[in-house]
């Protein structure tokens, strides 16, 4: 009877809430908007879009945004119905045990081709008490239905779009590298790689061109679904750059994975030189393609104008410390196929300066 629609203000103003608002008008189900999500969501957030789930009588929540709001469209309903802190539901603490399925019904409409947060079962969130990115996961969480129209991506500025793609290829090739026999989950990997590999430029460069968006729009999709598997390292670096200097979580893994491929391929050469291979590396070698898969990732990375290093980003060597702590105590490089000490974690951030 009353949908909450969770979104923020720079999709609001594109105009596309409106047209949900519209749509809803005329089916007789009132609604009202929370537009309080950022690019890096935090508790305070799903907290006041809790308040206004519950403070309106809503019974059913629409997210329309990128991976953020639909990430936070999954807490509202976590919280509207769970009592006590978001901490207790922290997944490496075991909290996963203690989401029931008596929530509102989620449905998520994607506006960016990145997270795939439509088709999982996770949310990530900045905790208050820790400043760490923290992960809710659950299969109660999954949206009851996802809407991807790519019409709905054309109005991403390219340098979102750039970001938000590469956090579908970081999805995609860290699921295909983790740890795991998932021949599944490897086939959609690879087969996102390869849409990504064709279009994300394109998606950049032409921000109208619905073949390139809704090629994007699968690839995000398929990344999410893939990483049922696993992620790696670069999510354990990427979390900490997002929650202590606001980076854009896509940005940031463009920025690490390079360091991580070439970390990996010790281990798992054949894997990363398929990689390579899908995105237009040459080599007669696995060894010599293994080798060229970061050079590849650099390139397509300054391709779309994103920043080639931390210094770049804003983030100064002297937090290095500081962050390979967070890194380790993410649980993303749990999955990883070499396994990281903090040190490890430690030189990544450093070969990625």
């Amino acid at each position: 009877t009353h949908a909450l629609l969770i979104t923020d203000a720079g999709v609001a103003a594109t105009g596309i809430v409106d047209a949900v608002g519209k749509a809803l008008k005329q089916i007789e189900i009132s609604y009202s908007t929370f537009e309080g999500v950022s690019t890096n969501p935090t508790e305070a957030q799903a907290r006041k879009g809790t308040e206004a789930f519950v403070g309106a009588k809503s019974d059913i929540i629409i997210a329309v945004g990128g991976g953020s709001v639909i990430d936070v469209g999954k807490l509202v309903r976590l919280l509207a119905v769970h009592s006590g802190p978001l901490a207790d539901y922290d997944d490496s603490k075991g909290g996963s045990d203690k989401i029931t399925e008596t929530m509102a019904p989620l449905i998520a409409i994607p506006t960016t081709a990145g997270t795939g947060s439509e088709v999982g079962r996770s949310a990530v969130a900045t905790l208050a008490a820790t400043n760490a990115k923290t992960v809710f996961f659950s299969p109660h969480l999954i949206p009851n239905v996802a809407i991807l129209d790519p019409t709905l991506t054309t109005s991403l500025p390219a340098k979102a779009t750039a970001a938000t793609g590469f956090d579908a290829l970081t999805h995609n090739i860290e699921a295909y590298c983790a740890k795991g026999d998932h021949p599944m989950a490897d086939g959609i990997a690879l087969a996102a790689i390869e849409l990504i590999t064709n279009y994300l430029e394109t998606a950049v460069q032409e921000g109208d061109n619905l073949e390139a968006r809704g090629a994007m729009q699968k690839a995000a999709m398929m990344g999410a679904v893939a990483f049922q598997k696993g992620l790696g390292a670069c999510h354990a670096l990427a979390n900490p750059l997002s929650a202590e200097y606001d980076i854009h979580h896509g940005t940031a893994n463009a920025i690490c994975l390079p360091a991580v491929l070439d970390f990996n391929r010790k281990v798992i050469p054949a894997r990363i030189a398929r990689i390579a291979r899908i995105l237009g590396a040459r080599g007669e070698s696995e060894e010599t393609l293994a080798f060229e898969c970061s050079g590849a990732i650099r390139k397509l990375r300054k391709s779309i104008g994103l920043p080639e290093g931390l210094k770049e980003a804003g983030v100064d060597e002297s937090a290095i410390d500081r962050l390979a702590e967070l890194a380790f105590a993410d649980s993303s490089h749990r999955a990883n196929p070499r396994s990281c000490t903090a040190d490890d974690l430690k030189a990544l951030y450093q070969a990625s300066l």
